[in-house]
């Protein structure tokens, strides 16, 4: 949609790393930048089933050293729990890092529009979009279902 780039190339601003299971890291991204427009200092990382354990832990590494800028970086990952999620255990270190999981749509949007903020205002912002832009209604009865 937008032709502006949202990233990096501004002081101050947090890197983004999604890991996911398959494609959904890639295509979660494509649909975030679909909204805001391209962005820089965001990777995507998939977790395909044959993975090599030490590979991807240094493949993920290596993508948030990259996207870090001195200001932080937020790994979001889709499942909590699962081998994504422990694999991102690899980002922890000096580095002001976070790691949140459950990854979807709003979350990524609201990251990637508070990079600006610190590090812990901006996850904490993601996180919050991401809890409440979920939402269910039986069709007909208007009725919420949890």
């Amino acid at each position: 949609m937008g032709q502006s780039v949202m990233g990096l190339d501004k002081p101050g601003e947090i890197g983004i790393v999604v890991v996911a299971h398959g494609g959904l890291a890639r295509e979660l991204l494509a649909a975030v930048e679909h909204v805001v427009g391209k962005l820089a200092g965001v990777r995507a990382i998939s977790i395909d089933p044959d993975y090599d354990r030490q590979a991807k832990g240094a493949e993920i590494r290596a993508a948030a050293d990259a996207v870090d800028d001195g200001h932080g970086v937020v790994v979001v990952v889709d499942l909590h729990g699962s081998s994504p999620a422990n694999l991102c255990q690899a980002v922890r270190g000096p580095a002001p890092r976070h790691i949140l999981t459950g990854a979807n749509v709003p979350m990524l949007l609201k990251l990637a529009q508070s990079r600006h903020l610190p590090l812990d205002a901006a996850a904490q912002a993601a996180l919050v979009a991401g809890r409440k832009y979920i939402d269910g209604r039986e069709l007909g009865s208007g009725e919420v279902r949890a």
